[in-house]
């Protein structure tokens, strides 16, 4: 009985040393001290295996940022050493002067000339509410209204040759004036049908500061409306309580820093690399233009990230603070979308709603479906894409229309299933990446063969002759 006794002690004693000990990377490890062999392995899975369930990668990702640091810091260098210190910011202010050219004053011109639409907007609603015109004549008006506000500066940047830039941000901000200026005559039409039908907003009876309409039709809630970071117009825009002045100085000092870094990005880095895309354009080298289309993703991607912080997130919340507009979602994680579509509909917020609110729902409740929707939400993007850039640039080439429409058969390609996840984002950034450097690529092209080219074919006929 002893004897048993005992032997059942040292079995014990086993189990007990063959229980988990917490090594010093936190990890259990089986020690069977009992044996002999003082095994030492245990059945595991390798980390970089799908079964091994460890996911923390932090480490190699601060590898590759560095790398990313490195190869960036020798294109600097390599850029400083081959073209020198290209930066002028006194260029800038010139630039925006126009270096004395009196066509700049045509490019104001415009842009002070664009604010009578709204005033004339404001006054067509108030004639059709007093009865003096009818609904029918209203919409003739509005869409002549409309067709004017796309055409005229288009005109008269043909007319007097305004420069690229100038042009673009006129006809940029005309752009803006229209999707809004449809807004606004949409909105309106949907509240006039409900007031002249005798229909009350329940709402705006339980809260006696919502504003009623006819009660809107004013011309400081229009002109708040063009001012204000949206294309969607709504009688009561949520409002802040107050001003923050701190945040709208940083707001304010961001925008001033960034848009100096985008334009010495341009003109340091972007500019050359354009400028030297034009022999091997012109020798039609094709591993010279892949390697130009890829060494002019670099500069040019920072550009549009630093654009992206600094337009719709820096001076989007400048432009919401002052005029304490409350509705702040300017744009959702895009960096984190999978499939094109959602990039579309998450980097954009403004653009987006408009789409949705004033093009896509009106078409589906028209019994159009889906598929047809989509294409034509996709189809006038790529109509104002294409007008932002071969208007300015005094040529049609369809390139940044067909770069539109080509999102579509993409989109879909990136909704299968098996595109979900990691596989689906990296398809999303390539897109983003190379897609506007081989558009910029194909317009410098075309730009090229029309300006300069045929001078210089003309010049060399002259001279054989």
């Amino acid at each position: 009985a002893l004897r048993r006794k005992n032997r059942s002690r040292m079995e014990e004693n086993v189990v007990r040393n063959r229980r988990h000990n917490v090594t010093e990377n936190g990890n259990s490890k089986e020690v069977t001290s009992g044996r002999p062999d003082r095994p030492y392995h245990r059945q595991c899975e390798s980390l970089f295996s799908s079964r091994s369930g460890f996911h923390n990668y932090r480490g190699l990702l601060n590898d590759c940022i560095i790398l990313l640091i490195l190869s960036n810091s020798k294109n600097v260098a390599t850029n400083l050493y081959k073209y020198g210190i290209r930066i002028n910011p006194l260029s800038w202010g010139m630039f925006l002067v126009g270096h004395g050219n009196p066509r700049v004053l045509i490019s104001w011109g415009l842009f002070f000339l664009s604010f009578l639409y709204p005033l004339l907007a404001l006054k067509l609603e108030q004639f059709t509410v007093k009865g003096h015109i009818t609904s029918r004549a209203l919409f003739m008006m509005q869409f002549i209204m409309l067709f004017f506000i796309l055409t005229f500066p288009v005109g008269v940047t043909f007319v007097w040759e305004s420069g690229p830039v100038e042009s673009f941000l006129v006809l940029m901000w005309h752009t803006v004036l229209w999707l809004k200026m449809v807004s606004y005559a949409q909105v309106n039409m949907w509240c006039r049908e409900d007031y002249l039908a005798g229909k009350k907003d329940k709402t705006c009876e339980k809260d006696d500061s919502l504003v009623h309409y006819p009660d809107n039709l004013y011309a400081k809630d229009v002109y708040y409306f063009c001012f204000a970071p949206t294309l969607c117009y709504e009688l009561n825009f949520p409002r802040s309580p107050k001003i923050r002045k701190i945040f709208l100085i940083r707001r304010v000092l961001e925008t001033v820093f960034l848009m100096n870094v985008v334009l010495a990005i341009c003109q340091q880095w972007l500019m050359p690399t354009v400028l030297n895309s034009i022999q091997p354009f012109k020798e039609m080298a094709y591993t010279k233009i892949i390697e130009r289309v890829l060494l002019l993703a670099i500069p040019n991607h920072l550009m549009w990230l630093i654009s992206f912080y600094c337009i719709f997130h820096s001076m989007f919340n400048m432009s919401a603070e002052v005029l304490r507009f409350g509705d702040r979602e300017f744009y959702k994680d895009w960096w984190n979308a999978y499939t094109i579509s959602g990039f579309w509909s998450m980097w954009n917020i403004p653009v987006h709603r408009w789409a949705y609110r004033h093009f896509y729902n009106p078409l589906r409740s028209r019994g159009c479906n889906k598929p047809f929707a989509v294409f034509s939400v996709f189809a006038l993007s790529a109509f104002f894409h294409e007008y932002l850039v071969s208007i300015p640039l005094r040529m049609l080439r369809m390139w940044a229309f067909v770069g539109m429409i080509s999102q579509l058969p993409l989109g879909i390609v990136t909704s299968h299933p098996f595109m979900r996840g990691q596989i689906g984002n990296a398809i999303v950034w390539t897109s983003i990446i190379l897609g506007q450097p081989i558009a910029i690529l194909m317009y410098l092209h075309d730009y090229y063969w029309l300006n300069w080219a045929v001078h210089e074919v003309a010049r060399n006929v002259t001279m054989a002759t």
